[in-house]
């Protein structure tokens, strides 16, 4: 969600798993930015699931990728019974623990507005084998809440809005990069309709030599 970097792409897992089972362990499920840019240090890393959200689009960023003035759109999670939402899980340990929340604080809840939640992150390789993690999530009740919009409209907000971390294009196709990463089992209707919105639109909003320099 947070000071991504282009020059950054998915964390590999660790090579050398822990415990999950460390009393002094805490595992964080980024199902935005996280999944290519955490940006503290961990332990160990697995791709997978939260059941009983959905990723959407519904919250307002005036640091990372907009402004005061025109804030972009990012992720949060919406309950949903039904829904399926895959991401990254980081495990911390010892001062690690204290050091990515101090972090994730400011990044997350600071700049973003975001709370913590609780969740049940499945891992891909061993879903039968669920772990319980800390989730960042923005809810209606934070002033940057922006709320449903169609996703034309929403492609249309994040062609226009650039931050601090760089054009809000570059976080929409960085997370559709992960989820074709993941593989034909994750699916995300609302993310892919917002990125085809944005192909259709993305010649007829700007010249194609600006067109590439925001990806």
């Amino acid at each position: 969600m947070k000071q991504e970097s282009a020059a950054q792409n998915t964390p590999p897992p660790s090579q050398h798993p822990q415990d999950d089972c460390d009393p002094q362990a805490l595992w964080i499920f980024g199902y935005g930015s996280l999944v290519w840019r955490p940006d503290f240090a961990y332990s160990d890393s697995r791709v997978g699931f939260v059941r009983g959200y959905s990723r959407r689009f519904w919250q307002g960023d005036s640091f990372h990728r907009g402004s005061d003035k025109m804030p972009g759109r990012v992720v949060t999670l919406l309950e949903d019974r039904e829904g399926c939402t895959w991401g990254v899980a980081y495990q911390v340990q010892g001062e690690q623990v204290n050091e990515a929340l101090k972090y994730l604080n400011v990044r997350e809840a600071v700049l973003g507005s975001y709370d913590t939640k609780e969740v049940t992150f499945y891992p891909q390789d061993t879903p039968d084998q669920p772990l319980k993690a800390l989730a960042y999530v923005a809810t209606p009740q934070n002033p940057g809440y922006l709320g449903p919009a169609p996703e034309e409209a929403i492609a249309t907000q994040i062609l226009a809005c650039r931050g601090f971390s760089g054009h809000n294009l570059e976080y929409l196709l960085r997370l559709a990069d992960f989820m074709q990463l993941c593989g034909p089992q994750a699916q995300d209707e609302h993310l892919a309709a917002i990125v085809d919105a944005v192909g259709t639109m993305l010649p007829c909003f700007c010249p194609t030599e600006q067109a590439l320099a925001l990806v």
